[in-house]
């Protein structure tokens, strides 16, 4: 059982940037993987990175590669996600997720993940 809390959605304009927060706890002892994904009303949830964890590999997606940013503390099993130059196309509720059984084929996968946090939402005006 891993515990997922978030912190850092908001309300900005275009141009802006967002730090985002999520502190994982629990049985977090075989953790592989952490990610943000990301979902809007009526699309698929997508991913916005993944981290392995051990090896600290990285995934963006292609909409978000050059301006957002993945991050971690390793000691406090908190993972990041620096988000700059944020367009109105990035407003979605944003999910933080952890993986406990992965691999390099499966960490950027959102059904692939077992724990999620409860969302939080992201709006950018233009």
């Amino acid at each position: 059982q891993v515990q997922l809390v978030e912190s850092g959605g908001g309300l900005v304009q275009a141009g802006d940037s967002l730090r985002l927060s999520c502190a994982a706890s629990g049985g977090t002892a075989s953790l592989y993987a952490m990610g943000w994904f990301r979902q809007t009303p009526g699309k698929e949830r997508e991913i916005v990175v993944a981290m392995n964890w051990s090896g600290g590999n990285t995934y963006y997606a292609g909409s978000v590669k050059g301006r957002f940013t993945i991050s971690r503390d390793s000691a406090k099993n908190t993972v990041y996600l620096q988000m700059n130059s944020l367009r109105p196309e990035d407003t979605a509720v944003y999910f933080c997720a952890a993986q406990i059984f992965g691999s390099r084929r499966t960490y950027f996968a959102a059904n692939e993940y077992q724990y999620w946090g409860q969302g939080t939402q992201v709006t950018v005006s233009s």
